[in-house]
């Protein structure tokens, strides 16, 4: 393996366009044998065999298995060629070294002494004592974990916030990732790419969420291209088995009693393929219901790619 660094990052890109699962868990399914993966890495120049490749796959959370029907939600007819085309897009962005990220909205969670599913090692027979009941607590209120993650880096951001979970929450968030994190790590970019699902803050069809975007790109000059996933296949984003994944197993069984705690929680989140995460609380006001004109919406620099210019867009900076 340290004779063919390549070796394991092949096999990922063989295996990504094609994996399922549940975001929830670290365990993904390929429906690619061992025996054809085998020979596409041979293919490729590498000096590999079956039992090998198994053991590569076990240790990127993967599991062969047969095939089982899954409730998708609406199978748009253009899902597949979008899949395709969001995969060129980023393998593109990657290549020019350019950023590309995956961001989403986890499960809001409630804050306070709540029953959180999973166990954790405790002296025998002293359980951790919670409420019975899950009402909310006015005081303490809701957690928004709303994440951002930079596929090329392994590095993950989730901003936590504490009023609505809005479009404008979504890109204060990407903001934020980007000072604190990305404009380091890429100094000269010019151009970002979001991958995001369709729906939620950052849904193909708000308009906030586009006007927000604009406003990120005037101030930091990069031009901004979304992908959104098809309809009705939200786990399938990267965000949800390389980021979310390893939080919900990082914090099982342990009750969310403030939002300083869940914040040290996701932050103390690691993988073995070394995943660093930063976290921080957002503690601004977000009102819901804000309404766009359709003046706001006509100022905007947005050029429609020819596929599916619903799913897949560019928000040009205006000059100042």
């Amino acid at each position: 393996m340290s004779q063919d660094p390549e070796l394991l990052r092949d096999l990922e890109r063989l295996v990504e366009p094609v994996t399922r699962g549940d975001p929830e868990s670290p365990l993904r399914w390929t429906c690619k044998s061992l025996r054809k993966l085998t020979a596409e890495l041979r293919n490729l120049g590498h000096k590999t065999s079956h039992r090998m490749v198994a053991e590569l796959l076990h240790d990127l959370g993967y599991s062969l298995q047969a095939n089982s029907k899954t409730r998708e939600g609406t199978h748009h007819p253009d899902r597949n060629a979008q899949f395709e085309y969001l995969n060129g897009k980023v393998k593109r962005q990657l290549r020019l070294k350019q950023p590309a990220i995956s961001v989403d909205t986890k499960k809001k969670e409630l804050v306070g002494d709540f029953k959180n599913n999973g166990r954790e090692l405790r002296p025998a027979g002293n359980p951790e004592q919670v409420r019975v009941h899950d009402f909310i607590l006015p005081e303490l209120g809701r957690a928004n974990p709303y994440g951002i993650y930079d596929i090329a880096q392994n590095t993950g951001w989730v901003s936590v916030g504490v009023d609505h979970d809005t479009a404008a929450f979504a890109v204060e968030s990407i903001r934020r990732w980007w000072h604190a994190m990305g404009q380091a790590v890429y100094p000269k970019a010019t151009d970002l790419l979001i991958t995001a699902d369709s729906g939620g803050s950052n849904g193909s069809r708000v308009r906030l969420w586009k006007v927000e975007l604009q406003k990120l790109a005037d101030e930091t000059g990069l031009r901004i291209s979304v992908c959104h996933l098809p309809p009705g296949t939200s786990k399938w984003n990267k965000i949800e088995h390389r980021l979310f994944s390893f939080i919900s197993q990082n914090w099982r069984g342990k009750p969310l009693i403030s939002h300083e705690v869940i914040v040290n929680l996701i932050a103390g989140t690691t993988t073995g393929a070394g995943l660093v995460v930063h976290s921080e609380i957002d503690e601004q006001p977000y009102p819901a219901g804000v309404k766009v004109s359709d003046k706001e919406i006509a100022a905007l620099h947005l050029h429609r790619d020819k596929f599916h210019g619903d799913w897949n867009y560019t928000l040009q900076p205006r000059l100042a």
